[in-house]
């Protein structure tokens, strides 16, 4: 009984969903998205510690050789140092996350106080230090967060379409109508959305390439003893935000043009 009454009532439901349901539905996941980007690292809250740009650890393996290599010999002397450590360190926009024994992740925004329950057996190239660095020098979190303001306002502009809605017409009859949206609203929406896309792009790009570069420079400095790599799952979250914005952006679009042409039409 209780399914069939969830049954009519989305029956009923589905009808007054309006196209920029749709589209507030896309902002809202994009949203969703680019903020678990952004927390990335800063909790040790369940899957947390695996949202991260870019990761350091220890693992001894056979360097790699090469004829630049003015001292291939440096590699021992880098893996005598380094000892049995297992240390990880993950990077987040706004917080780092350290492993040290291959354990649970301890994570905080002040790497001061992570290196402070670290032994110097643990990280003794400092990889701490290191993660740190690229955290304040190379990643820059504004632009994504200027990007969830502004779809979070193009989500309220959206919100002030107009629905189905009864009118009683010239016989008395009931009918449903949906007007169109204010044009000038619908192209602040649009205006909103299509910068908002441009800086998630801009961040998703430099977030990739400066992760990559570091990673790659990382692991030849600690060529035969430091691993690195780059965070699969933020990838995915930066990417799939900026998708459902551009989706938005040519939803709106779209709808737009559809609506000039419809009035065109009529005018005609």
């Amino acid at each position: 009984m209780a399914n069939m009454r969830f049954a009519v009532g989305l029956q009923r439901l589905i009808p007054f969903l309006g196209y920029h349901h749709i589209l507030m539905f896309l902002i809202a996941a994009g949203i969703i998205l680019l903020s678990l980007l952004l927390a990335g690292c800063s909790s040790t809250s369940p899957g947390i510690p695996n949202i991260f740009l870019m990761s350091l650890y220890y693992e001894n393996y056979p360097p790699v050789f090469d004829p630049a290599q003015v001292d291939p010999g440096v590699t021992t002397a880098i893996a005598n140092i380094v000892g049995q450590a297992q240390l990880e360190v993950r990077v987040g926009y706004f917080g780092i996350c350290v492993n040290a024994d291959g354990g649970s992740f301890l994570c905080s925004n002040n790497a001061s106080s992570l290196a402070s329950q670290v032994s110097v057996d643990q990280d003794p190239l400092n990889l701490i230090w290191v993660a740190s660095t690229f955290k304040d020098s190379i990643v820059f979190p504004y632009l994504i967060i200027v990007a969830i303001v502004l779809a979070f306002i193009c989500f309220i502009l959206l919100a002030t379409f107009p629905g189905w809605h009864e009118e009683t017409d010239e016989r008395g009859s009931e009918r449903d109508v949906k007007p169109f949206p204010s044009r000038p609203v619908s192209q602040v929406a649009l205006a909103l959305i299509f910068v908002a896309s441009v800086f998630v792009l801009v961040s998703v790009l430099w977030q990739h390439t400066a992760s990559v570069a570091a990673s790659t420079i990382a692991q030849d400095l600690g060529n035969g003893s430091v691993r690195s790599g780059v965070g699969t799952t933020a990838m995915i979250l930066g990417w799939f935000g900026f998708a459902l914005f551009i989706i938005v952006t040519i939803g709106l679009l779209v709808m737009i043009l559809s609506i000039s042409l419809l009035d065109r039409l009529t005018d005609d």
